[in-house]
């Protein structure tokens, strides 16, 4: 099965698979005893020759629905992929597991673009790498086309950048289809982790499927903790969630240059290890930061959203939006780079109303202005949310939950602060828009808010509306939960939005509440008071709250954490086993032989193996070769290769705790 090492790499033959069974190659190469939800499903229809488009979530396994295909096919299959750096880690990664395969792009010298054309030609190779660019030329045409090469697949991965709904669209996949048509007998597979109905249908369009089977799985990442939290201190904020899961990694997504600038520059001055992305450092920075954060040099890499899409990392432990994203496709795309290997990671995002402003500055350049502004409005229903957020994000792409019915207690922060319960905001709704009606429906929030404070601001008394009834008539809530009951009013359909400076502006229903003096429940949790009448709201109680964007007071976050090192500092496990003294040496001495075995190999310690693997190993503690093919993740080129050296760590800790 093994031919020679090279390269550092033990190689298996990439003929030995051809007409195989799935199961098979997904233990033998990958070291799997099961397939997660649809990929089987997904590799029986690319192997009866379907076009098949299917939907996964980031970190839902979509590659192994090509890359087993690939093998037990007889030609070669074409991964049309979006960026160099997401090409180079699926191959180093491929390379591990004892697959050769290569990638034919401009990061490669001419002399090794030559030898990986030789080296297709000889049939040495099954997965062939490209970018949507590279696939339009002549070079690259030719090559497939020649006698001695048969493509029998041809894999779309990133496929919703075809789709003009979508977040992330690029013209050159639109020229996809032509190259399809090169090759009429190839099955098609395009892959994606997020698309609506609109995206789906583009995708489909653009791509020229042929009646494809369409598979979704659920959307649903139950190991991602959900949290938004009104942006207070920002800076606290996100020193806070760093701290949570002190030595991990994690990426900070801000929406412009100068943010990510000034943010990674404070936290490297806070002692923390941090570094900036964006488009304005010159190509060498910017792929020396990347190349530092995947590597494992550098745990946190501030960036706009410029950074991620190529980033297989698997071991990042949170994800913070500093600011708004412009779509719930983009923001799940971002959480997406979360927890990837499975094990407990965070989102949050910090949420300001001020950021929706900011946001809409950018649909001048958007291909379509009222798409953008649909897109950004579920956006803001997510931020904004009194119910369970994983419900409202599921629900935009079509898959319903319920909360009740999860495997783990606590899905977001509201779900994990309870249930907020509806109070009486009969006369603070009635506050609020007999004082948007006296200002004649002309302002936004934060103008309507501030007369209800009793702003002496230049701009209100200008105007004169410090002397309208409705001045100062607000003082028993602060500004923020002003803004929540506003959110809320036009949840409940009282309120809309509209124009460039979003006017408040009172619905039908808003004035009929309002003639009527019906009374009006709202889950409203009031987080301070601005004044001592507040004591006597119905539902308000002694303590307050934290806001309806954040859990109540004393309530914690799922216990991921299972158990600490000797200084105190926490390490996620899955494995109950990973939890004993010998385990916990294990861990640690493992991944500083991986740390070592992946400099010497020039690639991400990852790609060596996952942290479940170290896990899984640390728990089982296995004492030869052969009890190595029962871990999870460790195949027969890894065991080949990696084997000895994991014995001889694990054997050398058993030794050295005998006596303990």
């Amino acid at each position: 099965m093994f031919d020679a090492c090279y390269n550092n790499y033990v190689k298996i033959n990439v003929h030995t698979f051809e007409g195989t069974e799935p199961e098979f190659v997904l233990k033998t190469v990958f070291g799997y005893d099961s397939f997660r939800q649809n990929q089987k499903k997904i590799i029986q229809s690319v192997l009866s020759g379907k076009d098949t488009l299917a939907i996964m979530p980031t970190g839902g396994g979509k590659s192994i629905c090509y890359q087993i295909p690939a093998l037990i096919f007889e030609g070669v299959t074409v991964i049309v992929s979006p960026l160099i750096s997401l090409m180079q880690d699926q191959v180093s990664s491929l390379e591990t597991a004892g697959i050769h395969s290569v990638f034919l792009n401009s990061s490669l010298s001419w002399d090794e673009y030559k030898k990986s054309m030789d080296e297709i030609r000889a049939g040495q190779v099954k997965m062939i790498y490209v970018s949507p660019e590279g696939l339009s030329t002549e070079k690259i045409r030719t090559l497939l086309s020649s006698q001695e090469i048969k493509v029998d697949c041809i894999t779309i991965d990133e496929a919703h950048c075809v789709s003009q709904w979508g977040h992330d669209f690029r013209p050159d996949y639109m020229e996809i289809g032509s190259f399809r048509a090169l090759f009429p007998d190839a099955v098609m597979i395009a892959l994606t982790a997020t698309a609506t109905e609109n995206v789906r249908q583009d995708i489909i369009k653009n791509l020229r499927l042929k009646k494809p089977e369409i598979f979704i799985s659920s959307f649903n990442r139950e190991n991602i903790f959900l949290q938004v939290a009104p942006k207070k201190n920002s800076l606290d904020q996100i020193v806070q969630c760093i701290k949570d899961y002190d030595g991990e990694s994690g990426i900070i997504y801000c929406n412009s240059r100068r943010t990510v600038d000034q943010l990674a520059q404070a936290l490297i001055d806070l002692g923390f290890s941090a570094i900036n992305y964006h488009a304005g450092l010159n190509d060498d920075v910017r792929a020396k930061n990347q190349d530092d954060f995947v590597k494992g040099k550098v745990l946190i890499v501030v960036a706009t959203i410029a950074f991620g899409m190529g980033i297989n990392k698997p071991d990042v432990r949170f994800v913070i939006n500093y600011d708004l994203p412009k779509s719930l496709e983009e923001y799940y795309q971002e959480i997406g780079r979360a927890g990837r290997d499975g094990l407990p990671a965070t989102a949050l995002l910090l949420y300001s109303a001020g950021d929706i402003n900011k946001v809409r500055f950018f649909f001048e350049s958007s291909a379509d202005p009222r798409k953008a502004e649909a897109r950004l409005q579920g956006m803001i229903n997510f931020a904004t949310a009194v119910s369970c957020r994983r419900r409202i994000l599921l629900g935009y792409f079509g898959e319903a939950y319920d909360p009740k019915k999860s495997n783990k207690a606590c899905c977001c922060d509201i779900c994990a602060g309870g249930e907020i319960p509806e109070i009486d905001v009969t006369v603070m709704v009635q506050k609020l828009l007999c004082c948007i009606i006296r200002t004649q429906e002309r302002f936004g929030s934060t103008y309507v808010i501030d007369v209800l404070l009793g702003s002496r601001q230049k701009r209100i008394t200008d105007n004169g509306h410090n002397m309208i009834s409705t001045w100062g008539i607000g003082r028993e809530l602060c500004k923020d939960d002003w803004f929540t009951l506003i959110d809320l009013c036009i949840a409940a359909g009282l309120l809309t939005k509209y124009g460039e400076y979003n006017i408040l502006h009172i619905t039908e229903d808003g004035y009929s509440v309002l003639s009527t003096r019906e009374k009006i429940m709202l889950p409203l949790r009031i987080t301070s008071a601005g004044g001592a009448d507040a004591r006597d709201i119905e539902g308000a109680g002694g303590g307050g709250g934290n806001g309806m964007l954040f859990p109540k007071p004393g309530a914690e976050k799922p216990a991921f954490i299972v158990h600490k090192k000797a200084d105190g500092r926490k390490v996620i496990a899955e494995k109950p086993g990973a939890d004993d003294e010998r385990g916990e040496k294990i861990i640690t001495e493992l991944k500083a032989w991986r740390r070592h075995k992946a400099d010497d190999m020039n690639v991400p310690p990852y790609i060596i193996f996952g942290d479940k693997t170290l896990y899984d190993l640390a728990a089982k503690k296995p004492t030869d070769k052969q009890s190595l093919f029962g871990i999870y993740g460790i195949g027969e080129a890894k065991v080949e290769q990696f084997g000895k050296a994991i014995i001889a760590v694990i054997e050398d800790v058993m030794k050295e705790t005998e006596n303990d």
